[in-house]
């Protein structure tokens, strides 16, 4: 996957300069391989960042500027939205990345699919629980208990038909 950093070499804006040197800093010093892209030299980036940019992201005047960003052809955002995604520390995330091995987040995505894993073995283990003192009990009562779960064995089903 290759992220594609739209920028203009040639701005007479400071805020834009600023802030394209800011998410290039940021994407070198996570050793996030990018390609930059001027808008300024080449008229086929200018016209391939304002037609894939999505509308609702445009701003008034229908022309974005840059820094845009994208992973190879889906739009990740602007500067706007990556400074965010800076602050929450989740540019990984931001880029449609996978986390860096031993990286903050590398380590809570294991945490979550290891707690997920734990539910499931918690939820699986509530069954038989759940299950067994039901069976229990239909065994040694005089009456016919009616329970939501099959018989565990034909045994069971045997003793209940006696029972009805």
């Amino acid at each position: 996957m290759v992220i594609k950093v739209f920028l203009a070499s040639s701005s007479g804006s400071t805020a834009i300069k600023k802030k394209q040197q800011d998410v290039v800093g940021f994407l070198e010093a996570l050793r996030v391989e990018y390609d930059p892209l001027d808008i300024a030299c080449n008229e086929e980036n200018r016209m391939w960042m304002r037609q894939n940019v999505p509308e609702e992201k445009k701003p008034a005047n229908g022309i974005p500027l840059p820094p845009q960003i994208f992973n190879e052809e889906s739009y990740c955002g602007d500067y706007d939205t990556f400074f965010d995604a800076k602050e929450d520390n989740s540019v990984f995330a931001f880029l449609g990345l996978p986390p860096p091995p031993g990286s903050k987040q590398a380590h809570a995505e294991e945490e979550e699919q290891e707690e997920e894993e734990l539910r499931q073995l918690e939820v699986d283990s509530c069954d038989v629980f759940l299950y067994q003192p039901l069976a229990f009990l239909s065994l040694f009562c005089p009456f016919s208990i009616p329970h939501p779960f099959p018989p565990p064995c034909k045994l069971f089903s045997f003793i209940l038909r006696i029972k009805s």
